[in-house]
């Protein structure tokens, strides 16, 4: 169990996050139908894992966590755009996110539509205003966040829905992408600031493999939370892997077969840290946190 400062650091850098993106320049025209949704869904309730690796990352190759809090924002805004259209009715037709209306539900389609575009655009922006070495992080969050990650992972997982007879290479295949990239982006974007654009050195190849066991962690802990828990407690729909016939762990492994592999996820990813000593405790905390998140 992650200890209670670590507890309060973690609130300490969602604050710090949530006020970062509170503030930015570009999203004040609140009169704006276009930006209003898109701080709808940005400034919603989360965790904030992603930037939060960006932040721990970028400290722990040797940076301060001030220098990376413009990359920590762009990486929750192509997030926030990815939940956005996720969540529409031609992907996957969810009417709950974060506790409250999707944003194609709290506005239109068209709208939600456009605020997810609206919000990877401006990522890249802020990212090519902000760092000397714009074009290595860029690199990282267009390979991350396109037909390479996270759009080609959600396009298999599409194709895979209601086939029988997935294997488990085509299962971590598709979370890798889907979900591992853009955390395994984050680490590589915070290393990248903390280094002053070096990505080769220990503390990049140690938090690369932290980050893909973080992405595996994450995703079976979403896939137990999806048949063990409630919308109430998730604040969102719970039960719709299995409806929509999907490839999941727990699908695939039984609940038990995942909890074990979630186990193994969660020890190779300390372990990848171990050569980083101390520098990396609190990465190891947020690993442990996302293990045994309930929501």
């Amino acid at each position: 169990m992650p200890s209670a400062s670590f507890q309060q650091l973690l609130k300490t850098l969602q604050n710090e996050v949530n006020d970062w993106l509170q503030q930015c320049d570009e999203l004040q025209n609140t009169s704006s139908r276009l930006i209003q949704a898109v701080r709808y869904s940005l400034l919603a309730p989360g965790k904030r894992i992603r930037p939060i690796l960006v932040l721990l990352s970028c400290e722990a190759a040797g940076g301060q966590r001030a220098q990376a809090l413009p990359a920590a924002a762009a990486i929750e805004m192509v997030h926030a755009y990815s939940l956005i259209h996720d969540d529409l009715p031609a992907m996957d037709n969810d009417d709950l996110r974060r506790g409250r209306p999707t944003c194609h539900k709290a506005f239109d389609e068209a709208t939600a539509i456009l605020a997810g575009n609206a919000l990877l655009t401006l990522a890249f922006k802020i990212l090519g205003h902000t760092y000397p070495h714009k074009s290595q992080c860029a690199v990282e969050l267009a390979d991350a966040a396109g037909h390479l990650g996270m759009v080609g992972g959600q396009m298999d997982d599409i194709l895979q829905e209601g086939q029988t007879g997935g294997t488990l290479q085509q299962l971590r295949s598709i979370h890798e992408r889907k979900t591992g990239a853009l955390i395994t982006a984050s680490c590589r974007i915070g290393a990248l600031i903390g280094q002053a654009g070096s990505s080769d050195s220990t503390s990049t190849t140690c938090l690369t493999q932290y980050a893909e066991q973080l992405g595996l962690a994450f995703q079976i802990a979403d896939d137990l939370l999806d048949v063990q828990s409630d919308a109430g407690t998730l604040g969102k729909k719970t039960q719709k892997d299995a409806a929509k016939g999907k490839l999941t762990y727990p699908g695939l492994l039984g609940i038990e077969g995942a909890k074990n592999e979630l186990k193994l996820a969660h020890e190779r990813g300390l372990e990848a840290l171990k050569p980083m000593g101390t520098l990396a405790q609190r990465l190891g905390e947020l690993l442990t946190y996302v293990v045994e998140r309930d929501r």
